[in-house]
């Protein structure tokens, strides 16, 4: 919204404007908070902004407002942030703050260098970050963010950055203010809303519209004199809770016209038309400019003298249609406003003033901040040679900024205005031609993390090339789009494009393009298994661009190697070429392939069970994938899940789940590389809705990832529920989605294996138990098969080398399996998988623990059987893994351990509490009744009572009972006559 009338008084924001001041009020004593105010155009967010802005001023708060500009389809890079920091510059009391970081003063143009590089960008994003912490600490400070549904992203990175990298710990208050109703469903503000939302200091307020009786009185108060009831029940009526609707209704009550329009666009027309021709003018003029516009520049583009101009101004302002800003600029009051006053405009009117400002803004000089004005002014007013030139300036300027978006639409903008502009008109020289922007396009679209948009436009570039192409740009094309290809799992199409690349050009000489052509190709090759074929092009072209000295191709060759070559990632030769390679790619600037070394070396400490090792990686890959914008893209997808596995499996759940749910730099549509490790510490508590949420995973197009964490989930949830039947049908029908040419058998088949396997002993030693062997054997032969994928793909793995301790540790439990399908619980076979667990997974370890215990207790081994159960539980009770607690109690019960357990589990240990419950258990109250007696919930007492049983070794409440009267826990209660 635009900064409303500070006449119009707040009217039924009572309850908002409480809230916030509490918001302010815990500011200033050091505890911060960020708001998000929503609500429809008109609702009344800038003026509940403006009154508790005034609060916050009246208290000695500094107020900082930064306002969001819809500039149609081009962005202003860090816009707001700019009129922020242009605010903070101009008192002297933040000016150390300031001059102590340059890397910000860029935004204001009076820095120098660029924030292109990754590095920069993060020094830009920690440098604003710093800067208000510090202004925070000398007043506590109110930063307000109007209009966010018009931020441009590099603004929303940067606000995702402050708000979710710790700027909330200082005296700062944050409230942004979006409309709700233009946000779309693919409106680019609404994952970052969900993200944000997630924070725990971060909060929502909406607000709603106004009640009947509010909007009377707001419209009563608004007019000095006696308004007819009737008159005030229509404005009520039409205005439906709209503050604004309501204004300007009310403000068209006294026109000629004798009715009120039906549309708020025409009441609009109707208050600027009651302006003088001159005034309407000026307002039509500024609204070609935009939100607000300079004085000096509208002067210069309306054409008129300084007084009959400050006289049209003075009665625009008079009539509430423009608000005069202290830093000499005019704005709109509300965003609606201007647009209804725009829309109103001829188009020739309009593409003259567009004309205007353009020449004017070329005049001021070309300065790379107006490049996106000017563009749009160039676009807007049908001068398409200028509006391309102004647009690959805007271009340039967003890519200095790492702004990889707004460089890519420019870029678009571009490539839509090349056909249409002259050639000799076209910008002359640099190598610029549609083909080479198309491409650069491309690789703006794959620095975002819009990997499909990047395969649409190579794919145009290559339409693009005529025959007469030079053949390294050719090679060019066709190995960046099977680059782009393998991002989305196109395999065979990347390997035929990178097959073409290298077969276009020689060779010797050697290269750039050759060398890029064929790191490429052996990435296409190794996913389509042409393994050879792979190694034998990597240490070629490896010794080529050694020679040359391109350092990011030899990294990325040098992880291919790492990562298929020999011992590959775990081997000790993988892991230095991998950190060679890191290095390598961070000196040349190749961020992309320094997060694939990152992900390597992550994911080779994992393979090896080197968990603790692991997280390093993860933090300096994720870390530099933020600096990067990239976060959305492959590797840091991965890493991201690789974190959270990591949790999941050192058995950090809770902090798994905060995690997962709390993550501010979770993409849209991340799918299971966000929900899968949640997913599984869900199921293992005891949650089955974990299956509907795994299946729905499954929705929709094919997705690799989101498919292997369905079908883990899928698989387990059935083999607990004891359904071997599904649970063998989710492993086959898994394996089988995730299997491609290059690998028929996906490492993950050994886990899916023994999970089956689980459900699948089961069923055969129940029916061997009931005496059925022909179905108990056909439940044996299902397992032998199974055992037998799992011990092929652990001994082979995806490359032909053994799998690390995790799949060898799977494949232990597959064996285990085996035996007691085939033959009954293995104390030795359990006793491998309980020691191959021990490399750090703690679930897994636990649950091969009961299945150990069950295993000693038929060999008649007891107090070792205790002792892997007592440890169990201790396990099942930190993780909050109820079935297995519950799994380990009914064997205690069973083998009656409690007669050789120690002594923490004598029934002695009963707790005071445990002891209250068993003497009204004795009574024969219920759970529920119990619970009432002791002012506990009914849940909390059956959890009391299943504690009882598993300490008594009882197998029901009257066996506990009887049990704490033999060993005197209890006494019987005297009777009514004694």
């Amino acid at each position: 919204m635009q900064q409303a009338s500070s006449a119009a008084p707040v009217v039924g924001r009572d309850a908002e404007l409480t809230r916030l001041s509490g918001v302010l009020e815990r500011a200033r004593g050091g505890e911060a908070r960020a708001v998000l105010i929503s609500g429809d155009a008109g609702v009344g967010k800038t003026r509940v902004l403006d009154e508790v802005g005034g609060q916050a001023a009246a208290t000695g708060m500094t107020v900082v407002t930064g306002h969001c500009v819809d500039l149609g389809d081009v962005g202003l890079p860090y816009l707001p942030f700019t009129e922020i920091l242009g605010v903070l510059a101009a008192d002297e009391r933040f000016a150390a703050a300031l001059a102590a970081r340059p890397v910000v003063e860029r935004l204001l143009g009076t820095g120098s260098g660029s924030v292109r590089d990754v590095d920069g960008r993060l020094r830009l994003f920690e440098g604003m970050a710093g800067l208000l912490a510090e202004v925070a600490e000398i007043a506590p400070l109110l930063l307000v963010l109007e209009d966010l549904h018009w931020a441009d992203q590099s603004s929303r990175d940067l606000l995702r950055f402050l708000l979710g990298r710790g700027v909330l710990r200082h005296r700062l208050a944050v409230f942004a203010s979006y409309r709700a109703d233009d946000l779309h469903r693919r409106h680019p503000l609404r994952p970052l809303l969900a993200e944000l939302i997630r924070l725990p200091l971060v909060e929502r307020l909406e607000l709603r519209p106004l009640a009947d009786a509010d909007v009377d009185r707001l419209v009563r108060a608004l007019e000095p004199g006696p308004l007819p009831d009737a008159t005030v029940r229509r404005i009520v009526e039409r205005a439906e809770g709209n503050a604004f609707y309501a204004e300007e209704l009310l403000a068209a009550t006294d026109t000629e016209s004798g009715g009120v329009p039906s549309g708020l666009a025409d009441v609009l027309l109707i208050r600027f038309e009651q302006l003088s021709e001159t005034a309407q003018q000026v307002l039509r003029t500024a609204a070609v400019a935009g939100r607000r516009v300079e004085h000096e520049l509208l002067r210069e583009a309306v054409g008129l003298p300084e007084p009959e101009l400050e006289s049209a101004l003075r009665e625009a302002v008079g009539r509430q249609l423009l608000v005069a800003g202290d830093d000499d600029t005019y704005s709109f009051r509300h965003a609606l406003a201007r647009e209804a006053v725009y829309a109103d405009l001829l188009p020739g009117e309009r593409a003259r003033l567009h004309g205007a400002f353009a020449r004017l803004l070329a005049g001021r000089g070309h300065l790379a901040e107006s490049a996106a004005e000017r563009a749009h002014h160039y676009r807007e007013s049908h001068d398409l040679a200028e509006a391309l030139a102004a647009s690959l300036e805007a271009a340039d300027h967003a890519q200095r900024v790492g702004a990889p978006a707004e460089e890519q639409r420019h870029l678009e903008t571009a490539l839509d205005l090349w056909a249409a502009v002259d050639p000799a008109s076209r910008p002359s020289g640099g190598g610029v031609d549609r083909v080479t922007l198309t491409l650069r396009a491309s690789a703006a679209a794959a620095h975002a993390g819009r990997l499909h948009r990047a395969v649409a436009l190579t794919r145009s570039a290559l339409a693009e090339l005529g025959q007469d192409a030079d053949s390294e740009l050719a090679a060019r094309v066709r190995y960046t789009l099977a680059g782009n290809l393998l991002s989305v799992d196109s395999l065979t199409a990347a390997f035929a494009y990178s097959s073409e690349a290298l077969a276009m050009i020689p060779e010797d000489p050697p290269s750039r393009t050759w060398v890029w052509a064929a790191a490429t190709h052996v990435l296409a090759a190794r996913h389509v298994g042409e393994n050879e074929t792979a190694l034998r092009v990597a240490r070629r072209a490896l010794g080529v661009a050694e020679h040359l000295g391109v350092t990011d191709a030899q990294a990325d060759l040098l992880i291919s190697l790492a990562v298929f070559d020999g011992a590959g990632r775990r081997g000790r030769e993988g892991r230095e070429r991998l950190v060679k390679a890191r290095d390598l790619a961070r000196s040349s600037g190749n961020a992309p392939v320094e997060l694939r070394a990152l992900f390597n070396l992550a994911m080779g400490c994992y393979e090896s069970g080197a968990l603790a090792e692991c997280v390093p990686w993860l933090t300096e890959g994720l870390d530099r994938a933020r600096q990067a914008g990239l976060l959305s893209s492959t590797y840091p997808l991965e890493m991201r899940y690789l974190r959270l596995l990591v949790l999941h499996v050192l058995g950090r759940w809770d902090e798994c789940l905060r995690a997962a749910a709390d993550d501010p730099d979770v993409p849209r549509a991340a799918g299971g590389y966000t929900v899968g490790p949640a997913l599984l510490v869900t199921l293992a508590r005891g949650d089955l809705s974990a299956a509907d949420r795994a299946r729905a995973l499954l929705e929709g197009p094919f997705d690799w990832m989101a498919t292997l964490v369905a079908g883990i989930v899928l698989t387990d949830a059935a083999a607990l529920r004891g359904d071997p039947e599904e649970a063998v049908r989710w492993m086959r029908s898994t394996v089988t989605a995730l299997a491609d040419e290059a690998v028929p058998r996906p490492g993950v088949t050994v886990r899916l294996a023994a999970l089956a396997l689980s459900a699948v002993a089961d069923a055969a030693t129940g029916l061997r138990l009931t005496g059925d062997e022909p179905g108990a054997r056909r439940w044996a032969d299902t397992a032998a098969e199974l055992v037998e994928l799992a011990r092929e793909v652990a001994v082979h793995g995806e490359n032909g080398t053994p799998q690390g301790p995790e799949g060898q540790a799977w494949l232990a439990r597959a064996e285990a399996e085996w035996v007691r399908a085939t033959k009954g619980p293995d104390a030795a076979a359990w006793a491998e998988a309980v020691t191959a667990f021990g490399y750090g997974d703690v679930y897994e370890l636990a649950r091969c623990r009961v299945r150990y215990t069950e295993a000693l207790v038929a060999a008649g081994r007891r107090e070792e059987a205790a002792a892997e159960a007592r440890a169990v539980r201790e396990a099942a009770e930190e993780l909050g893994a109820t079935p297995l607690r519950e799994q380990v109690e009914a064997l205690v019960r069973r083998g009656r351990l409690f007669d050789v357990s120690g002594d923490d589990d004598r029934p002695g240990t009963l707790t005071a509490r445990e002891q209250d419950v068993l003497r009204l258990l004795a009574l024969g109250r219920s759970n529920r009744q119990i619970g009432e007696e002791l002012f506990i919930s009914g849940k909390t007492a059956s959890v009391h009572v299943s504690n009882i049983l598993a300490k008594l070794g009882a197998s029901s409440r009257g066996e506990a009972v009887a049990i704490a009267y033999r060993e005197g826990l209890i006494t019987p209660e005297p009777s009514a006559s004694g």
